[in-house]
């Protein structure tokens, strides 16, 4: 079930109501129910999935807190991750890693071949896996006690507003949340719908909107010119930025709504002036999730030089990989790893050469110039996000900067979009950046609240006018549910 779906306009305001007015200690069994349900509105046989998942994370933890023996312990959260990294390995990675191997092969003429499985890929399972194992490491790590109410722990498993697409919670922070009685907050519901009809203003009036481009450019690069493939890219990123927190926002709303606290998954991440101040900006989940499961363990920057390199690009390819299965997603984990470690490098340099041409640190050329730079290094990386294969990626970058951008011609950028839509487009761009900008300085908040009721009101009739009239409603998926 797609949140920008009329089923979900159905189901979401009868799941309220049911569940503020039924008795307390019903809820969990209606939420786990509900999101069983919202699972299996998209392929119900793969709800086995999620209850494998929840048995053997559940049993694992629990025999994990009943013995004191470290190899027990050990024993068992290694059978929790073999059990969903290997769901995972079979869903996701088989065919790709099959596929590799069959060209290697055929690179020495050897005549065998892995065979290929037709199967489609499980929405969200990433995200629940991930999920999942976090709290099996949590509890081996002591950092949370086993949960020992079954349904409990499959809601935490499959709460269905962040159930494909995240943000990936922790055990330590969803699920006491789950153990709390609830009641109906008018400040939270009304809270709740703000975020959600701002999700949907940028999924639906700008990240769909581009998308038609982007598809026709991406999709057919050597049919478009330089200036178009250019443009694509940095609609893209404004596509995947306002689809993934678009959905983030519309997740963490409806959790709201119902009492329940997700945490911030985006914090205007292209004003980033690093790229190690990007990956505290976009994807938080993901990328705090990296840190404590992956990154600190392998013993993050407390090592040797030569081994913290290393401990930032393994992270950054298996953070690639984690989108897909794809060579393309590997180069964009490898280019933003090799970005961290040239900034790392650099350091002492760049910082010398601002003290010769006289830029201040603190100054606005050096923030904007930061930001420019950060912004474009990303953009460069998702041209390798968004390509079809790699071959079209790097012709995509030769045509780029094979351009001659003196002779350009108004036709040359107008594809798949007519000039009204193309305006439209920026203009929505521009007011969701002039929004961040606010957002940046704290005072949104505060600014928003301090206004009288006919004014907010105003606001939000405002913004679901703009959907009616602007939003793209072609029933289009989250990005972020392919992975």
């Amino acid at each position: 079930m797609l949140f920008n779906s009329l089923d979900f306009l159905l189901f979401f305001p009868t799941v309220v109501a049911a569940y503020f007015l039924m008795p307390d200690r019903f809820r969990w069994a209606f939420l786990l129910a509900a999101s069983y349900y919202f699972y299996m509105c998209w392929k119900a046989e793969y709800i086995v999935l999620i209850l494998l998942s929840t048995v053997i994370d559940y049993i694992a933890a629990r025999r994990m807190s009943q013995t004191e023996n470290p190899v027990q312990r050990k024993s068992l959260l290694v059978l929790s991750l073999c059990a969903n990294l290997g769901v995972l390995f079979a869903f996701k990675y088989a065919n790709f890693v099959g596929g590799s191997v069959n060209s290697l092969l055929q690179q020495f003429n050897i005549m065998a071949e892995v065979p290929y499985f037709d199967v489609l890929l499980p929405v969200g399972i990433s995200f629940y896996t991930f999920q999942s194992m976090s709290y099996s490491i949590d509890v081996y790590r002591g950092e949370k006690t086993a949960e020992t109410h079954f349904g409990k722990f499959a809601l935490y498993v499959s709460f269905f507003p962040q159930l494909v697409a995240g943000p990936i919670e922790r055990s330590t922070r969803l699920m006491p949340q789950f153990h709390k009685a609830v009641t109906f907050d008018w400040n939270r519901f009304i809270s709740g719908c703000r975020l959600m009809l701002w999700g949907f203003f940028k999924k639906l009036v700008i990240a769909d909107r581009l998308a038609i481009y982007v598809n026709e450019a991406f999709n057919n690069p050597t049919e478009v010119s330089g200036a178009a493939l250019l443009l694509a890219t940095y609609f893209f990123a404004f596509q995947i930025y306002c689809d993934f927190s678009g959905y983030s926002d519309i997740a963490i709303g409806t959790a709201r709504i119902l009492g329940y606290d997700l945490m911030n998954n985006f914090r205007q991440p292209y004003f980033s002036r690093s790229i190690s101040e990007f990956w505290g900006r976009w994807h938080i989940s993901l990328s705090t999730w990296f840190r404590d499961y992956l990154y600190i363990p392998l013993g993050g920057n407390r090592v040797a030089k030569m081994r913290w390199y290393f401990n930032l690009m393994a992270v950054f390819l298996i953070s690639g990989l984690w989108h897909g299965a794809n060579w393309t997603f590997f180069w964009w984990g490898f280019l933003h790893g090799a970005y961290l470690i040239l900034a790392i490098v650099t350091r002492s340099l760049r910082e010398g050469l601002k003290k010769m041409v006289g830029i201040s640190a603190g100054s606005w050329f050096n923030k904007g110039l930061q930001i420019f730079v950060v912004f474009n290094l990303v953009c460069l990386a998702w041209i390798f996000f968004r390509a079809n294969s790699i071959q079209d990626a790097f012709y995509i970058l030769q045509t780029i900067a094979s351009t001659d951008w003196f002779s350009l011609k108004p036709d040359d950028i107008n594809i798949a979009l007519g000039w009204g839509e193309l305006l439209l487009a920026f203009a929505a761009i521009g007011f969701m950046e002039c929004v961040h900008i606010v957002q940046a300085t704290g005072n949104l908040q505060r600014i928003f609240a301090g206004r009288s009721r006919v004014l907010r009101w105003a606001v939000y009739y405002a913004l679901l006018l703009a959907i009616a009239f602007f939003g793209v409603f072609n029933r289009s998926e989250f990005i972020y549910f392919q992975f």
